[in-house]
């Protein structure tokens, strides 16, 4: 940070760290046991697709590692809004090896240069009604946040709130209410009504 930006109060976003993504599996638990909020098996991982064989030959390694695990599966979807998602689906719910798996795609991309294209990895929740969330890892600022959507477009930002202070022991929480952007119908959420 440069003595200007000091003066006029901005600070530099905390840039990413992977390792960050090993947090979530007791964020779960205790997500679970204070919301009834239970992991599904789905996490995903977002970037901005890059034309060019370099690209395209790490994406392909990074779903032959997961696919060499019997328990997942891996696909990958483009949301319309200009990204591409890499899927992962745990049989098991396992949600050490569901983070492991995240960490290895991010790691993957990140380490041939490809990180600035990285947006967010999401790890999805249900409960017992069938009400949906996930928390998101902001890959650009290094950050955790809850998303709950509602409906097409729609969000429970009080339900995000109350995830916030259940997780916020665990999980480097995005302070900035303004970065908890949307994954509208993101894969692995199928938000209710």
């Amino acid at each position: 940070m440069g003595f200007l930006d000091a003066l006029l109060g901005r600070s530099t976003p905390r840039k990413a760290n992977l390792d960050d993504l090993f947090a979530l599996p007791p964020a779960a638990l205790t997500l679970e046991v204070a919301s009834g909020l239970r992991p599904t098996g789905t996490a995903a991982v977002a970037f901005r697709e890059v034309e060019g064989g370099a690209f395209a030959q790490v994406e392909q390694e990074s779903r032959a590692l997961i696919a060499k695990d019997p328990a997942c599966t891996v696909r990958q979807e483009n949301d319309g809004y200009g990204y591409t998602w890499q899927v992962i689906t745990d049989a098991d719910a396992d949600i050490s090896n569901l983070v492991t798996n995240v960490h290895a795609v991010n790691s993957s991309l990140e380490i041939q240069g490809f990180g600035p294209m990285l947006l967010c990895s999401t790890l999805y929740f249900a409960d017992a009604e069938g009400a949906q969330a996930a928390l998101v890892y902001l890959y650009k600022r290094g950050t955790f946040y809850p998303f709950v959507q509602t409906g097409r477009h729609t969000r429970d930002t009080a339900r995000e709130i109350q995830i916030r202070g259940i997780v916020s022991q665990e999980l480097r929480i995005e302070s900035d209410l303004s970065k908890w952007s949307p994954v509208w119908d993101a894969p692995g959420m199928h938000p209710a009504g």
